[in-house]
């Protein structure tokens, strides 16, 4: 059986950012990142994609019953949000002043923290 190779890309949002989803059921909401999961090339974003989850109980929840948590959603669904303008926008990487790889807003120009 031949194996499946799996391409990986350079995953330009981090945990922290705040992104905007552009696509499927939670287009158009905004929130931080919370997760990145490199491996899946997926991302748990704060208030998106929500989803329902059936738990037994236990200690922590001694009742159970159906908690609501965010799901991951894939990378190339999300854009990051412009700190200068507000807009969503795509991520550069160029050297500043110090000699230091940083992220940059494509749109203004502006350095990602």
């Amino acid at each position: 059986m031949a194996q499946k190779t799996k391409t990986t890309h350079k995953i330009k949002i981090k945990k922290g950012d705040l992104v905007k989803v552009i696509a499927g059921n939670s287009k158009g909401k905004q929130g931080k990142v919370l997760q990145i999961l490199v491996d899946a090339n997926r991302a748990v974003v704060e208030g998106a994609n929500i989803v329902k989850k059936h738990t037994k109980p236990s200690a922590a929840n001694p009742n159970g019953g159906i908690i609501e948590k965010e799901a991951a959603i894939t990378i190339s669904n999300l854009a990051l949000i412009d700190p200068k303008t507000g807009e969503t926008t795509r991520v550069g990487r160029r050297v500043n002043a110090d000699g230091k790889i940083v992220r940059y807003a494509k749109k203004s120009g502006e350095e990602i923290k």
